[in-house]
């Protein structure tokens, strides 16, 4: 079962990228290094169920 999340810069809280995960295999919440466009930067995003 896979659903559909965005990932969110801890930073200035921009919603960047929307991605899929594996709901069964992966129960804790994804944190990835990602570009942000808004802080111009490499930063930490984290998951955040899409509605």
């Amino acid at each position: 079962m896979r659903i559909k999340i965005l990932l969110k810069c801890t930073v200035c809280g921009e919603e960047n990228y929307i991605t899929e995960k594996n709901k069964k295999q992966n129960t804790e919440k994804i944190k990835l290094k990602k570009f942000c466009w808004k802080c111009k930067g490499h930063t930490l995003h984290e998951e955040r169920p899409k509605k």
